[in-house]
């Protein structure tokens, strides 16, 4: 290697282990995983020995999910201090399925409610101008808990296991750093995490799901009009366009939450988008509804014509970077878009890493196995960065 460090090194190094040895050990069996992180256990340490020790080494109790990630997470906060101009932290979640591991009997139920697994909430750091993955600063193994059908809004606002608050944990890990942006999806759009946001010193880029009740403008809220967050946006004059190039795409959607689903197909096409914005205040929280209101902007992307039968792409976003202008809109959007980088490293997860198909047969091993298993293709950032978890995947 050219470097002067290994990549087990980087990351697990410092782990925590107990004793040297099993940190050694983690190391070596990491930069043998990196060489093959294809397949499954077996395939990616082709000795029996090693494989074996492996096993071993998840089986022990200082050897656990969180130490192994903590090593890690050093390692990619350091690196994130190193770079000039903001790091994009995307945090999203997918779901890691083990129903037919019968032993591990402390799972979470994920889908539909009839299949077994985590649902694994992860906060991968990313160079925005590069597009090269720096390193996970956070990973969440969450169960989902079986709750009764006739739970209230109010009970579940008052259960800790409630999925709404895996953006606030993955972000807990974080330091107060205007340079550090937090790119969330739709399951962020809460008040409760935009509130957190506001309060942590970092900037953030979250897509809006509900069409809440807003004031216009930032000024005194008692002057400010109200008015519907969707609707308002659709009447924000356009600031600019460009083209962007749209890929062909196949998926099961649903018009509603709760609506059934539909093959929807869209077509490889040359879209005009379109870009709005404005300043706007969000009422916070009902726990701190005595709050001043929160003032962010919204950004409104749109397709400007889209083909005939085609939907159109269009999507809002809520953010605490001032946007004044055309180019401070252009670049919020440009963070948001890499939002493709951790839906790849999920991807790399479960059909290049195989992490589903891990054979352990209790939750106390299983879960320390998926952070090395999971984090070996990390190493893609060292190479070109639009090949990002590719070497998973081929």
């Amino acid at each position: 290697m050219t470097q002067a460090k290994s990549f087990g090194e980087m990351n697990f190094g410092h782990a925590e282990l107990g004793d040297k040895r099993r940190t050694k050990r983690l190391v070596n069996l990491a930069d043998q995983m990196c060489l093959r992180p294809g397949g499954s256990l077996p395939q990616k340490l082709r000795s029996p020995a090693d494989l074996h020790a492996f096993y071993r080494l998840m089986g022990k109790d200082d050897v656990t999910h969180q130490a192994i990630l903590d090593s890690h997470r050093q390692a990619t906060l350091q690196r994130m201090k190193e770079l000039e101009g903001p790091v994009l932290v995307l945090h999203d979640t997918t779901e890691l399925e083990y129903t037919k591991r019968k032993s591990l009997t402390k799972l979470g139920q994920i889908g539909n409610g009839n299949r077994r697994g985590y649902i694994t909430h992860n906060s991968l750091a990313v160079d925005p101008e590069t597009k090269d993955v720096i390193g996970l600063c956070n990973q969440i193994l969450h169960r989902r808990p079986k709750v009764p059908k006739s739970e209230t809004r109010a009970q579940r606002n008052k259960r800790k296991s409630r999925e709404s608050l895996l953006w606030i944990q993955g972000t807990q890990p974080l330091p107060t750093d205007r340079q550090i942006v937090d790119v969330c999806d739709r399951g962020a759009d809460t008040a409760e995490f935009i509130e957190h946001e506001m309060n942590s010193g970092r900037r953030f880029v979250i897509r809006a799901s509900h069409d809440r009740c807003i004031l216009v403008g930032h000024g005194e809220p008692e002057e400010s009009e109200t008015a519907k967050l969707k609707q308002y946006a659709s009447t924000l004059p356009q600031a600019g366009t460009w083209t962007l190039q749209v890929t062909s795409k196949s998926e099961m959607k649903s018009p509603s939450r709760k609506g059934k689903k539909k093959l929807v197909k869209r077509i490889q096409r040359e879209a005009e988008m379109a870009v709005a914005f404005a300043p706007v205040q969000i009422n916070p929280s009902k726990p701190h509804k005595d709050s001043q209101p929160m003032k962010v902007w919204i950004v409104r992307v749109w397709e400007v014509d889209p083909p005939k039968g085609q939907e159109r792409l269009e999507w809002i976003l809520i953010t605490n970077e001032p946007v004044e202008c055309f180019e401070s809109a252009y670049r919020v959007v440009g963070w948001y878009e890499c939002r493709w980088i951790i839906e790849e490293y999920h991807k790399g997860m479960k059909t290049g890493c195989r992490t589903e198909d891990l054979q352990f047969t209790s939750e106390d091993r299983l879960q320390p196995a998926i952070a090395p298993v999971s984090y070996t293709h990390l190493r893609a950032h060292e190479t070109d960065s639009y090949l990002v978890c590719r070497l998973l995947l081929e």
